[in-house]
């Protein structure tokens, strides 16, 4: 090859890779208007919350729990376990760490400064999802149809407790105690009958607090009246003219000015007189039966005596007048 030939083939070879290069660059430049092209997974995370899991980031830890444990951007660190009976877990790399009676928030802070401390992860991002609070669940124990502990993630009302658990059986009584764990203190509460208008019973219930469903009292009518029997007490009380509405009302013997309710106290049986014949021309004020109380309604031996006489007279009026056609 002469040496002309030689120099215009290299400054041919010379144009060539400089327009590859060329073209190689502006392939890689963004258009305007267009699309910037896709980022690897994570390369922009950084700028977006690394605290994916923290929806319940109010809840308090404790021994039983089972916990996800995520660094961000370092999956090897990320872990899942159940918080021991002394309250720690382990993670890789700063051994055991005690993190019962902390909220998600203040065990996050805590991990995040072991680790940075320790100069495994710079500026390192933790965050903690609780995936079985087994301490900070909500217990419902009494009259319901399924009594047992209930998840407490998230804002919990009274109803919608009860509701999870099955509503009220057929025993349940109207009366609701809430025990709350952390303060010691006990909330008393009386349920109407209608629950969805007794919106202001419908209380905060928070975790590990205990709800108790009290069984209804029963009253017992007894003596001469339609049907003697027990009867359930809806408010934890009953007037004596309901209950006696409810045993079929008193009988022409009945002998209501002698009446009277028998009710077990500290001291014994008590016996509370009750005229119930002045109490049904209110002429007297109607009394409040309690749980546990037996009214006795007695007959009237002379009423008694009285409606046998008449009923043999008329028996003897119709024989002789029997007598008599034939």
């Amino acid at each position: 090859m002469s040496g002309w030939n030689r120099h215009f083939f290299l400054r041919s070879l010379g144009v060539f890779l400089i327009g590859s290069c060329s073209l190689h660059v502006l392939a890689q430049a963004t258009a305007p208007g267009e699309a910037a092209p896709a980022q690897p997974a994570g390369a922009n995370e950084t700028a977006s919350s690394p605290s994916r899991l923290l929806a319940n980031s109010n809840v308090k830890l404790g021994v039983g729990d089972l916990i996800e444990v995520s660094v961000f951007g370092v999956p090897d660190l990320s872990t899942r376990t159940r918080i021991s009976g002394s309250g720690d877990i382990y993670l890789p790399l700063i051994d055991y760490v005690h993190v019962a009676d902390l909220t998600t928030d203040e065990a996050q802070l805590l991990i995040q400064k072991r680790l940075e401390d320790g100069g495994f992860v710079r500026n390192p991002h933790v965050s903690i999802f609780v995936n079985d609070s087994a301490s900070q669940s909500i217990t419902v124990i009494g009259e319901v149809n399924r009594p047992g502990p209930y998840p407490a993630i998230g804002e919990r009302r009274l109803y919608d407790i009860l509701s999870a658990a099955g509503g009220l059986n057929d025993k349940a009584g109207r009366n609701v105690t809430i025990e709350h764990r952390d303060s010691d203190q006990r909330v008393e509460l009386q349920l109407s009958s209608n629950l969805a208008d007794d919106t202001k019973n419908n209380v905060d219930i928070y975790p590990g607090d205990t709800i108790i469903v009290s069984r209804a009292g029963i009253v017992y009518v007894v003596g001469d009246v339609g049907h003697a029997s027990g009867f359930r007490i809806e408010d934890n009380s009953l007037s004596v003219l309901k209950a006696l509405a409810l045993a079929g009302g008193s009988t022409h013997t009945s002998a209501l000015g002698k009446s009277r309710i028998l009710r077990q106290t500290a001291n014994g049986v008590q016996e509370i007189p009750v005229d119930l014949k002045k109490v049904l021309y209110a002429k007297a004020p109607d009394m409040t039966m309690e749980k546990g109380d037996i009214l006795f309604v007695p007959g009237s031996a002379f009423k008694t005596a009285m409606y046998k006489t008449a009923d043999a007279a008329v028996a003897l009026s119709t024989t002789l007048a029997i007598l008599a056609v034939q």
